[in-house]
């Protein structure tokens, strides 16, 4: 860690541990790169008190938080979904004040699971968040539309092979870097 550099938060699920080692190496000498990788999804109070504890581990202020939380927590309606999201964002502010928040949208499936994640709730779910954040103005990463691009690229049903999950790094990086002083 180079107390000199900025310092990036990625908050998400696998998905983000997958492209975490890309953005960490494309960062690399320009910020100092955090993980919080979970499966608690909204809604579930255990999320808010480990998020507060990473923040409370790490010990620095984070300038930049790239945040997804949206493949998890199916049992939850889409409009639970949205009424827990403005919570999320708080908790974000809090272990952050003052950082620049970027929303990275959930990605789409390979294919649907119907006790599961499905690209029909997943949409559901991402307008839901996109109203959020375009309220707060809270900058935007579409992963959606990126990997609906890539259907070639799945490892599994949702997860992405080491190229998709590079591109979705290289897009990260390019959206955290124009909040880089």
């Amino acid at each position: 860690m180079d107390h000199q550099l900025p310092n990036v938060l990625l908050v998400g699920d696998s998905i983000t541990r997958n492209y975490f080692p890309e953005v960490q190496r494309e960062l690399s000498g320009r910020a100092n790169v955090y993980l919080f990788a979970a499966s608690t999804s909204l809604g579930d109070p255990r999320l808010d008190i480990q998020l507060n504890e990473c923040a409370a581990l790490e010990g620095v202020k984070f300038s930049v938080i790239h945040f997804n939380n949206g493949m998890h927590g199916w049992s939850y309606t889409e409009k639970e979904y949205a009424a827990f999201f403005p919570s999320y964002v708080a908790t974000l502010r809090k272990i952050a004040s003052g950082a620049h928040l970027i929303w990275a949208s959930t990605t789409p499936v390979k294919k649907d699971d119907p006790l599961g994640p499905s690209n029909k709730r997943i949409k559901v779910r991402n307008a839901e968040a996109l109203q959020i954040v375009n309220r707060d103005l809270i900058a935007v990463d579409d992963q959606y539309a990126l990997m609906l691009r890539y259907p070639n690229l799945y490892l599994d049903d949702i997860h992405f092979d080491p190229e998709g999950s590079s591109l979705q790094g290289r897009q990260v990086v390019g959206t955290i870097e124009k909040y880089l002083k």
